[in-house]
């Protein structure tokens, strides 16, 4: 665990049966906040983070009854509230299930409430605040894709997809601040190029579900066909490919078939680093050629809020207690809201399933340890937390990193991928990194019987240590998938 995040948290806590409150969240909102009577549009304070404007998300605890949500709702004059627990664990609350392979029990009823015109938001948390019934409240932060720049590179085969390669990869490909991924294909034996028996999931924006290098491996439910119903009882109607929180409906990409567009382009090229397929003759690979990907959308236009992230990461949890999918990773490229207890319990509730939650570090430059960048860094085990390099090795200039905080780098920068309408192309940012990690999670859960944190401690120590991140992640190096077979 992240020491100085553990005690930041253990203070949350202290206050027993006290809500959160404002001056409890790390980064404070603005007095300013709220009572647009609108819920579609976020706060914009320049310097702060960024929430809906008038929404709350309370957690209740565990003995809180309906007569007693109804009372915290009066108190506030909340016009609606939206649950935001998985069915999976609406029945354990319901039933008083007892605990299955270490889950963690919700300590109660999750919502999000609509606010009033008139109040705002930080006024909210301060009436609910040390009501008995409330286990915290606070703002539905806003999160953005963690993107940095979009420079034009050609494609693998002329030599450019550098984050693929290492010192084995081959004459004129070779780059020794790759993750190796290259090295590990070539000497594989067994599944040495993934396995579709091997899920992921892609917290983003959404996939072009049909792009020629990404189809094969894109998830189709078999749990729920296409008939208008929910026939296997999660809550989401013919979710074929996964589902879009943002829009609350079944089709996971909203770009045209065709011609240049930013619509789901983050996330395309997110998934086409994680599994593109390889050794078909077109475009480029992904670190693994096989693996079954998920698409959990829940950035859209104006980016994505905390009520849809917590959505989005129970679903995944939900899908693996439900069908038994092994789910080894979500991949998080995204950030920017501040600190969440109803997030930071999603994420616990993925983390006693054992799926790693592999997370961007942010793009300001700035200094984790000093100034936490969310979800990157809540303090699970189950995180790791990624940084940014070079094709030279260097930290990429506009990279978040910290000693204790980032946990290792990953190639990030003028990195080739697809992208939608059918095309490639290059991105920068933490963005691009994180799927090179969560692609040599799966590749390696393809080979290896192990999972969650025995998966993130061997990736950690095989790391190839470099200059420009020591003293800036708890590695101190960089992702090596040749390293991570060849020793574990």
């Amino acid at each position: 665990m992240k020491k100085s995040l553990a005690l930041a948290f253990a203070l949350l806590l202290a206050g027993g049966m006290t809500a959160t409150t404002f001056s409890q969240i790390s980064r404070p909102l603005p007095p300013s906040a709220g009572g647009s009577g609108r819920d579609e549009y976020p706060v914009d304070v320049a310097g702060e983070p960024r929430y809906v404007a008038n929404q709350v998300i309370i957690q209740y605890y565990e003995d809180a009854d309906e007569r007693s949500r109804a009372q915290v709702r009066a108190m506030i004059g909340a016009a609606r509230a939206t649950t935001l627990l998985s069915s999976d664990e609406r029945r354990m609350l319901e039933a008083g299930t007892p605990l299955r392979n270490g889950m963690e029990r919700p300590a109660g009823e999750v919502e999000l409430d609509t606010l009033p015109p008139g109040l705002s938001v930080k006024e909210a948390c301060e009436i609910l605040r040390g009501h008995r019934a409330v286990k915290s409240v606070e703002p539905n932060w806003i999160y953005t894709k963690l993107q940095a720049a979009r420079p034009n590179d050609p494609l693998f085969l002329n030599g450019s997809m550098w984050g693929m390669y290492g010192y084995r990869t081959g004459s004129g490909t070779s780059n020794q601040y790759g993750s190796e991924a290259a090295a590990v294909w070539s000497t594989s034996v067994t599944n040495g190029t993934g396995s579709r028996n091997i899920y992921v999931g892609v917290i983003d924006e959404g996939i072009q579900v049909n792009h020629p290098d990404l189809q094969a491996n894109i998830w189709v439910n078999p749990f729920d066909p296409v008939d208008g119903r929910d026939n296997d009882g999660n809550g989401y109607v013919d979710d074929t490919h996964g589902w879009d929180f943002a829009n609350n409906d079944r089709t996971v990409y909203d770009g045209p078939a065709s011609g240049s567009t930013n619509i789901d382009s983050h996330g395309t090229h997110v998934a086409g680093t994680i599994g593109a397929v390889g050794n078909n003759g077109i475009g480029v690979v992904g670190v693994n050629w096989r693996v079954t990907m998920i698409s959990g959308k829940f950035l859209g236009a104006q980016g994505g809020t905390t009520a849809n992230a917590i959505r989005a990461i129970d679903y995944f949890t939900d899908l693996k207690v439900r069908h038994g999918l092994d789910i080894v990773a979500t991949n998080n490229s995204w950030g920017g809201g501040g600190y969440s207890q109803a997030l930071f319990d999603a994420i616990s509730r993925a983390q006693a399933r054992n799926i790693l939650f592999v997370a961007a570090a942010g793009n300001e430059s700035n200094d984790n340890d000093r100034r936490p960048s969310y979800p990157a860094s809540y303090s699970h085990n189950c995180i790791i937390a990624v940084a940014s390099i070079t094709s030279t090795g260097a930290l990429s200039s506009f990279s978040n990193y910290g000693r204790t905080s980032v946990d290792l780098g990953a190639p990030g920068s003028n990195i080739q991928s697809t992208l939608p309408a059918s095309r490639y192309g290059s991105l920068s940012g933490t963005s691009m990194a994180t799927p090179h990690v969560t692609g040599v999670v799966a590749l390696y859960a393809a080979r290896r019987s192990a999972r969650g944190l025995t998966i993130k401690n061997n990736i950690m120590n095989s790391v190839y240590r470099i200059s420009s991140l020591n003293g800036r992640c708890v590695s101190n190096g960089t992702l090596d998938a040749n390293a991570l077979f060849r020793n574990y």
